[in-house]
């Protein structure tokens, strides 16, 4: 099986269209982790610390 990178022209410039469309799919990729991470990680630390902090007030004082 032939290695396909090799067959690239390290000289030549690819066309703006498929650039644009590479951009765009990186910072698309690039949206849904910082989404991800906004709802899986930071949300529920978020929520945690809320929830501890309220604890904290509603408790008794010692």
């Amino acid at each position: 099986m032939e290695n396909p990178f090799k067959k690239i022209l390290h000289n030549e410039d690819v066309p703006k269209v498929l650039r644009d469309k590479v951009i765009n799919d990186i910072s698309l990729i690039k949206l849904s982790i910082d989404m991800a991470d906004l709802f899986v990680v930071k949300y529920p630390e978020t929520a945690g610390s809320l929830l501890t902090i309220n604890e904290k007030k509603d408790s008794p004082k010692k």
